[in-house]
C-alpha cells in the first residue's frame, strides 16, 4: 500500500476515533462513573449547580467542573449514558489536537500526528471512553495549559490568559496538584538551560494570579456549601471547611495519607500499571526511556524536549511516592509518553526495527488469542462472532501494510488497539454490564413501573441504580425511616439479599424482580469463567411493600 505517511497517520487516527465511538452507546459502570453521572443528574433534577449531593446528603471530594460538564450535556441531550460519555469523548479528541499542535511546534507535523495516534490508541484512553471518570478532562486541560504556556514562552501574551484558563479548569476537575505537570517541566527546563530570568518575568506571575481568578467559581461553591455551614456533618465531623479540603486535604492529605480519604502506596505501582495502560506501545515506550538516558541520543533534539520528559518524570515520581494510587491517574502524563515514543519510533531502522516488528507481531497474536479464550470462557451469546472479528482484524493488520519501516510498525500496533476496542465495546463490556444490578434494576423499573418512587434500603453504593432509576431515589438507612413511607403504594425499594427476610416478614414485601450482581471493575478469572461465576454472584431485589 503506497500512501503518504502523514495521510496514513490521519487515516489511522480516524479509524481509532471511529472504533472509540462504539463505547458511547454502552452503559455506565460503577463505581466512579455511575457516581459522577448520578451527581450530574441530581444537579439537573434539583436545578442546583452549587451544591453536590450523593445519596441525598452533602458530598465533598471532587471539584465541580466534571459534574457541570456532564450536567450541561444532560440539559442538551437528556439524562442518559450517551449524554454522560459524550463530553469526555470530545474533550479527549480536543486533547489529542493539543498534543498534535504541541509536538508539531516543537518537532514536526509527522511527530505531532504520530503522538496523537499513540495517545488515542493507548489502552487506558480506550477504556476511559467506556468507563468515564475525570482523568480525560484533566489530561486535556493540563495539556492545553502546557501548549499555551509554551506559546507564551515565545512572547505571545494572550497565550498566558488561555494557559491560565485551562490550568484553572484542570484544577476545577482535580485540584491544585495538576499545576505540577503544568509548570514542573518549564521550571526544570529553565534551570537546565540557565534561563533563570524567566522566573522573574511578570507574565508568569500574572499567570498564577489569573489561575486564582479563574478558579473563583469553584471556591465560591465550596464556600457556600460547606464553609457557610459549619454545622454540616462531613466525614463524620462538623466544622469541615470546603476550601481547606480543596487546597490541602484532597491533595496533600492523600499524598501524605493523613487526610480523610486514605490509601496504600506502592512505589512500583505505576511502573507495572504503565505496562498494560499504555498497550500496545508500552514496550516501545520503556525502550525509548532507556534510549533517552544516553546523552548522544538527545543531542539532535530541541532544548524544549526537556520540558516534555521532565514534566512526565516529576509527575510519575509524585504518583509513585503518593500513598493514594489509582491506575487512571497515569492518563495525565500519557501525552508526554506518546511524544517520547513517537520520537523513538521515527528513529528505528535496520535490526532494531525488525526486532520491534517481531515484538508487536507476537503481542498482536497474544492479545487476539487471550481475548478469544476470554470469549470462550465467559460464554458470550455471540462468542464465535467475537473470535471471528479478532481473527479478521489480525489478518488485515498483517496484510494491509508491509515492509520493514516505521509506518508498518505503527499500522500493526494501531490494529492491536482496533482489536481491543472492538472486543471490549461490542462484546465484552455489554456482556459484563448485565451483572451491574443497579443499572439493570433502574432500567427495568423505569420500563415496567414508570410512576414508581425509587428508593434504596441499607445499601450505600447503589450509584448505577441512582442514575438509571426515574428521578432521585430516596435512601433509607434504618427501618424506622422506612416505616414512615410504608403506606406509599408507589414506593419501590432496591435492596440486597440480606434485607429480604425482614422485608418479607415484617412488611409483607412482594418481590418484583431479582438481579445478579458482581463488582465488574474488579474482574477475576473465577468471574470470567462461566462455570465458576455463579459462586461469586450476589443478588439484589426490587420489592414493593404491602
Amino acid at each position: 500500500m503506497n500512501i503518504k505517511d502523514t495521510t496514513l497517520y490521519k487515516l489511522l487516527i480516524a479509524l481509532i476515533v471511529l472504533m472509540s465511538t462504539f463505547a458511547l452507546f454502552g452503559g455506565i459502570m460503577e463505581p466512579d462513573s455511575a457516581l459522577y453521572a448520578s451527581i450530574a443528574k441530581n444537579m439537573v433534577l434539583r436545578n442546583d449547580w452549587v451544591n453536590i449531593y450523593v445519596r441525598g446528603v452533602d458530598w465533598l471530594d471532587k471539584p465541580h467542573l466534571t459534574f457541570w460538564l456532564a450536567a450541561v450535556s444532560f440539559k442538551i441531550f437528556g439524562i442518559n449514558a450517551f449524554a454522560y460519555k459524550l463530553p469526555s469523548f470530545l474533550f479527549g479528541l480536543w486533547g489529542a489536537w493539543h498534543l498534535y499542535k504541541l509536538a508539531k511546534d516543537i518537532y514536526s507535523e509527522k511527530t505531532g500526528l504520530i503522538s496523537a495516534l499513540i495517545f488515542l490508541s493507548a489502552l487506558h484512553i480506550l477504556i476511559s471512553t467506556f468507563d468515564v471518570r475525570a482523568e480525560v478532562y484533566i489530561t486535556t486541560f493540563t495539556l492545553a495549559a502546557i501548549y499555551h504556556y509554551y506559546k507564551a514562552h515565545q512572547n505571545t501574551f494572550w497565550h498566558i490568559v488561555a494557559g491560565s484558563f485551562f490550568a484553572a479548569c484542570a484544577i476545577m476537575i482535580k485540584g491544585i496538584f495538576v499545576l505540577i505537570p503544568v509548570f514542573g517541566g518549564f521550571i526544570i527546563y529553565w534551570f537546565l538551560t540557565k534561563q533563570f530570568k524567566q522566573l522573574l518575568k511578570l507574565k508568569w506571575w500574572l499567570a498564577i494570579v489569573l489561575i486564582f481568578v479563574f478558579i473563583i467559581p469553584e471556591l465560591y461553591t465550596l464556600y457556600v456549601q460547606f464553609d457557610l455551614h459549619p454545622e454540616k456533618l462531613v466525614f463524620g465531623k462538623t466544622n469541615v471547611s470546603g476550601l481547606k479540603f480543596f487546597f490541602w486535604d484532597s491533595q496533600f492529605g492523600r499524598f501524605f495519607n493523613n487526610g480523610p480519604i486514605k490509601g496504600k502506596g506502592d512505589i512500583s505501582f505505576f511502573l507495572h500499571t504503565t505496562l498494560w495502560a499504555f498497550l500496545p506501545w508500552s514496550i516501545l515506550f520503556y525502550t525509548a526511556i532507556v534510549n533517552l538516558l544516553k546523552k548522544q541520543n538527545r543531542k539532535d533534539l530541541p532544548a524544549e524536549s526537556i520540558m516534555i520528559w521532565t514534566s512526565a518524570a516529576i509527575t510519575f515520581l509524585l504518583f509513585s511516592l503518593s500513598k493514594f494510587q489509582l491506575p487512571h491517574y497515569i492518563l495525565i502524563i500519557l501525552p508526554q509518553f506518546a511524544i517520547i515514543t513517537a520520537l523513538y519510533i521515527q528513529k528505528l531502522e535496520g535490526k532494531n526495527l525488525k526486532i520491534f516488528l517481531t515484538v508487536q507481531h507476537i503481542l498482536a497474536i497474544l492479545i487476539a488469542l487471550i481475548l478469544s479464550l476470554v470469549a470462550i470462557a465467559f460464554g458470550f451469546k455471540n462468542n464465535y462472532l467475537a473470535i471471528a472479528s479478532l481473527v479478521v482484524v489480525l489478518i488485515v493488520s498483517f496484510f494491509a501494510f508491509k515492509g520493514i519501516k516505521p509506518e508498518t510498525l505503527l499500522v500493526r500496533s494501531t490494529f492491536i488497539s482496533v482489536n481491543l476496542m472492538l472486543f471490549l465495546s461490542v462484546f465484552f463490556y455489554p456482556s459484563v454490564l448485565k451483572y451491574e444490578s443497579g443499572m439493570e434494576a433502574g432500567n427495568w423499573l423505569k420500563e415496567n413501573h414508570p410512576n414508581a418512587k425509587a428508593s434504596v434500603l441499607m445499601y450505600p453504593d447503589a450509584y448505577s441504580f441512582d442514575f438509571y432509576a426515574q428521578g432521585e431515589p430516596k435512601y433509607f438507612w434504618t427501618y424506622e425511616e422506612l416505616d414512615k413511607f410504608r403506606g406509599d403504594e408507589n414506593l419501590v425499594i432496591y435492596t440486597p439479599e440480606s434485607e429480604l427476610p425482614r422485608l418479607k416478614k415484617d412488611y409483607a414485601a412482594e418481590v418484583l424482580k431479582s438481579f445478579e450482581y458482581y463488582h465488574i471493575t474488579k474482574l477475576t478469572p473465577k468471574f470470567i469463567n462461566a462455570k465458576t461465576r455463579p459462586q461469586l454472584l450476589e443478588h439484589f431485589y426490587l420489592v414493593k411493600l404491602h
